[in-house]
């Protein structure tokens, strides 16, 4: 392990599923600090590939290194043990829940040694962290149940981060949100950028979204990344232009 390593490297790669080749000689480099922004249509090998940064899948060919050092990441837990966190569309939030109690899931603080919860330092605790990252909301009482998609994207992001998490890999976060929402995770996202204690692999397909956050852009196209390029040097137009070729491409090729 070393500080100038990257914190996630994937050399080629590939993946699978009977006669279905999902992903074919994927290169890709998180550095430390990050924000990578992946994009592609469906069916490109997006989900195939994040699901293997988090152990649920295993890669058939290539190899994973985190910080430098080769590993073989065996299952969710691992990857979470070596601080790679995923939020996904579905943010694995309890609606009936607080705030709070949702901050701490599964890592509940105890009065040891009697079985209770300590609400009043966990209720603290999420409050001042929320407070530093940016997080609005009216209380940390409140169900999760009665926040806006954005407020609830947020208090996923803020609990992933909280369990230290070192690499965060977003699902779609930005999906089926309105402006004012998706201004409140962009936010949050600027905000984590510039602090760079994690790396984040960003998946979305509002390429404008991607661009105003994103350091880098990879397009995976086919199972394979075909654009590595950083957010300065490339544009909007460009990488639609890129994907409506692809489309063209794809179309006559059916046809």
């Amino acid at each position: 392990m070393t500080d100038t390593a990257p914190a996630i490297q994937i050399e080629h790669v590939s993946k699978r599923f009977g006669p279905v080749v999902a992903l074919r000689d994927v290169n890709l480099t998180l550095s430390k600090g990050e924000v990578l922004g992946l994009i592609g249509d469906n069916g490109a090998g997006k989900s195939t590939l994040i699901k293997i940064v988090t152990g649920f899948h295993q890669p058939d060919e290539g190899r994973i290194l985190v910080d430098g050092v080769e590993v073989r990441l065996r299952s969710v837990s691992h990857a979470r043990s070596l601080g790679i966190e995923t939020v996904y569309q579905d943010l694995a939030l309890i609606p009936g829940l607080s705030v709070y109690h949702n901050m701490f899931l599964k890592r509940e603080l105890l009065l040891s040694p009697l079985p209770f919860l300590r609400n009043g330092e966990m209720k603290r605790r999420a409050r001042q962290y929320l407070n530093e990252m940016g997080v609005a909301v009216t209380s940390v009482d409140t169900e999760v149940a009665k926040l806006s998609g954005g407020q609830r994207q947020a208090i996923a992001i803020a609990r992933a981060v909280y369990s230290r998490a070192r690499v965060l890999l977003l699902d779609e976060p930005l999906a089926a949100m309105g402006a004012r929402e998706g201004r409140l995770v962009l936010d949050l996202i600027h905000n984590l950028k510039q602090r760079r204690e994690v790396s984040i692999i960003m998946i979305a397909h509002n390429y404008a979204q991607v661009l105003e956050v994103a350091d880098r852009i990879n397009l995976l196209r086919h199972g394979t990344i075909s654009l590595d390029k950083r957010a300065s040097e490339t544009s909007l137009e460009e990488l639609t232009d890129v994907m409506v070729e692809e489309y063209r491409r794809s179309h006559a090729a059916s046809g």
